[in-house]
């Protein structure tokens, strides 16, 4: 006789534990001869199989089954800004000022129920916000150790577009890598899809007939390849939230614990691997480490931790990945720097983001900037140096604002001298590598903003161009509204020459990155 312990949530901190009788699988040695359950008040609850003891870390959301069964879980990872250190951070000598945002992508996986036109190996994704958008992958484990490869069911996918890079890619890499740290079969999973609404800018009504918990969630009512994103990295954010949420479907707790500091540094390792393999380039990774950890000032890792990692299929990969992400190679272990406690911003300041409905091609702009640099390398790093040392001035300035009262708009006198003077560089380096890093109209935007009450500064983030632009401004309700009303004459007023409908997004900095939730708050939007 076996049993199946279920953990939740309880408003005091006691783990209150029952348990039933089931058919399982053995997680014993031996039939245990006697059992009982102990109430704790601390991360783990303890279960005695005769003279056995198991521990469990305390999930308060998951449902832990005993019997075999995957828990249903869900995680959420923040979108990001990166304030100061576009272009910069892609190199190792300098940083970047990379502040998490209270928009998340979410991500719910439960085991999918059997049906008739359900394959053996099969997993579904959705994200039911959008039109159309479904997706269904075959799943089989290669030969010699070449991990699990992927096949999209095109038979019964709904999405229009033929491919979704990201989702695919992380299916292959999550599945292969629990594969090498838990044994058991992969069984068919649902996996749904959530974005706060910032994510995108919305421009359609939503469809009466689908419930909005809370109004958190909108249905956008076009397809995904129709929705213009605002630049809060979307894929990295669903990148980390998925690879979190598969781990934690399918690999016990007791064997990765993701709110430990390895089980955390995993999924960030896991992660880079994926969105670099997605992208097909080894960015910075900035994006993906604030999707995990949250606000830091953030140094990038060696590109060369990933080279001759292959692909899924190739011999020895699962081995290698396994070997990648667990920083078992001593010669690539993972390098980046993660400062949390240096992304500060003040108190009686906010982080807002305008959304200007238009967004840039960073690739090709990334790869102007990288070209003016190798071709003229002593002005590209007397310039570098420059805007690295008035970057780690606004870091340090945004500190020790945060350490101390503020009592007049005068306190911030040397943070909007500091900002001005990074736009000034940015501009110029705009000029010299005859990229639209900081274009006219965003130049004119920006000062624009930056003449009402309570605005502090701003500054085009990232790559810069026509993306959403960042701003410091006074936290005041009527700083914030005023801002709003300007925006939206600005937008219906001025000729912006390319730029699209401007609006002030909800978002604000957000402090904490990967989290898990709970998996019951997403129901209207699961089958």
């Amino acid at each position: 006789m076996e049993y199946e312990v279920t953990l939740r949530k309880q408003r005091q901190r006691d783990i209150r534990c029952r348990a039933q009788k089931v058919d399982a699988g053995s997680l014993t040695a031996g039939k245990p001869s006697t059992n009982a359950l102990c109430l704790e008040n601390g991360r783990r609850a303890r279960l005695w199989c005769g003279s056995q003891k198991h521990y469990y870390p305390y999930d308060p959301y998951a449902l832990m089954t005993l019997s075999g069964e995957a828990p249903t879980v869900a995680c959420s990872a923040p979108g990001k800004v990166l304030l100061a250190g576009g272009y910069l951070v892609l190199d190792r000598e300098y940083t970047g000022l990379v502040f998490g945002l209270n928009a998340r992508i979410y991500v719910h996986i439960q085991t999918l129920p059997t049906s008739p036109d359900l394959a053996k190996s099969e997993i579904v994704v959705r994200s039911p916000q959008f039109r159309d958008a479904e997706w269904r992958y075959g799943y089989r484990n290669t030969e010699e150790d070449g991990g699990i490869e992927i096949t999209q069911l095109k038979g019964h996918t709904t999405a229009q577009q033929s491919q979704n890079r990201f989702i695919q890619t992380a299916l292959a890499y999550t599945l292969t890598y629990t594969s090498t740290i838990h044994s058991a079969t992969i069984k068919p999973a649902l996996v749904t899809i959530l974005a706060d609404t910032d994510y995108y800018s919305y421009s359609g009504p939503s469809r009466e007939d689908i419930p909005l918990p809370s109004g958190r969630f909108l249905d956008f009512n076009v397809p995904l390849n129709q929705a213009h994103k605002t630049g809060l990295g979307s894929s990295a954010a669903l990148v980390t939230a998925f690879t979190a949420a598969m781990i934690a479907h399918y690999v016990p707790s007791r064997l990765h614990d993701t709110s430990s500091e390895s089980g955390r540094l995993s999924v960030h390792n896991l992660a880079q691997a994926i969105h670099c393999a997605a992208q097909g380039k080894v960015g910075s990774g900035f994006d993906v480490a604030a999707a995990v950890y949250g606000s830091c000032v953030y140094k990038r890792f060696s590109s060369e931790i990933l080279d001759g990692l292959g692909e899924v299929g190739m011999m020895g990969f699962s081995s290698r990945l396994k070997s990648v992400i667990e920083d078992g190679i001593s010669m690539k272990k993972w390098d980046m720097k993660i400062d949390k406690a240096a992304a500060r911003i003040p108190k009686g300041l906010l982080l807002v983001m305008c959304d200007v409905d238009c967004g840039s091609e960073t690739v090709g702009m990334v790869g102007n900037v990288l070209a003016w640099r190798k071709k003229r390398p002593e002005e590209a790093v007397l310039l570098w140096a420059t805007l690295e040392t008035a970057n780690e001035d606004l870091a340090r300035q945004l500190r020790d604002l945060d350490k101390q009262p503020l009592t007049s708009s005068l306190d911030f006198d040397g943070l909007r001298s500091t900002i001005l003077t990074i736009r000034s560089l940015i501009r110029e380096m705009s000029e010299k590598a005859g990229v639209p890093i900081e274009p006219p109209v965003q130049t004119a935007l920006i000062d624009a903003c930056c003449e009402l009450p309570g605005i502090i500064g701003g500054l085009v983030p990232g790559a810069g161009g026509y993306d959403a632009i960042a701003l410091l401004v006074e936290d005041q309700e009527e700083v914030v509204d005023c801002l709003r009303e300007f925006l939206n004459s600005y937008r219906a007023n001025s000729e912006n020459n390319g730029i699209g409908n401007i609006r002030l997004l909800g978002v604000r900095q957000e402090y904490q990155g990967l989290k898990t939730e709970d998996p019951s708050s997403y129901q209207p939007w699961l089958r």
